[in-house]
């Protein structure tokens, strides 16, 4: 209702309350109330009538009706995006996996399951938007053969035959125009900063979002992320570990500082 009038919400924390229980209900960090406080008045409608393609979560690639190749991924990175873009006037379009975050109200949101999915989502809606954020964590591969019915246990070993998906970023950055802004994100665990800056290359992006699992509150699950984002340009900027609403809008202040 608030924010059907143009409200500035700013979402409760999760974690130990005053009574001693867990769950929602804790005042928001401090660093995040400054941050949307700073950003309403400096920022609102900055993105006015820019459209922006979002992509969150993990994909699901079935093995049988009741198994799948899949990943830790929440959605809650490419939501807090969602949210940040909004915020900012732009129209979003979500390209949602199967994920647990909520998405944000206000935006079109496209619930998909598998790669295949997501990338025909993207396929469809990328020649009109302005900028594309890929923050999904999509499977690489997928099986050869879903079975149609339940797999019985039969043998002490079974073996799945797996096939490449489609790259998505990679297929956005061969059709991307001038006027359009790319980012994909890597999630690495070794040699970071090459595979993220080979990505760039290879992938044509404009940006890559690193972020390491050996660094403490960063990856899949969690509240905060520490990332690192490199441009085509070849300028990287380190970021200290926040709240991914606060991460949310350096990435977004990174990217649309293209003149």
């Amino acid at each position: 209702m608030l924010e059907s009038f143009s409200h500035l919400i700013a979402p409760v924390g999760k974690g130990e309350l005053a009574s001693g229980l867990h769950g929602h209900g804790r005042m928001a960090e401090p660093e995040d109330l400054l941050q949307r406080i700073n950003e309403f008045f400096l920022t609102a409608q900055s993105l006015s009538g820019k459209k922006v393609l979002i992509t969150a979560g993990p994909t699901y690639e079935a093995i049988d009706p009741v198994r799948f190749i899949g990943n830790f991924s929440t959605g809650k990175m490419g939501t807090a995006l969602a949210t940040v873009f909004r915020d900012r006037g732009a129209k979003v379009t979500l390209v949602a996996g199967p994920m647990s975050a909520e998405p944000p109200s206000g935006i079109e949101v496209i619930n998909v399951v598998s790669a295949q999915e997501m990338y025909d989502a993207c396929m469809q809606h990328f020649s009109d938007c302005d900028i594309a954020v890929l923050a999904a964590a999509v499977a690489d591969y997928r099986p050869d053969t879903t079975a149609t019915q339940k797999i019985k246990k039969q043998h002490n070993e079974m073996n799945i035959q797996l096939t490449q998906t489609t790259d998505i970023l990679k297929s956005l950055g061969e059709l991307k125009r001038d006027n359009q802004i790319l980012v994909g994100f890597a999630l690495e665990t070794t040699d970071e900063e090459s595979n993220a800056k080979q990505k760039l290359i290879s992938k044509k992006a404009d940006f890559i979002v690193l972020n390491s699992l050996r660094d403490e509150g960063a990856g899949f699950g969690g509240n905060t992320n520490k990332i690192t984002i490199f441009g085509k340009d070849r300028s990287s900027k380190a970021f200290e570990r926040k709240s991914k609403a606060a991460v949310a809008a350096d990435i977004v202040n990174t990217i649309t500082a293209i003149p």
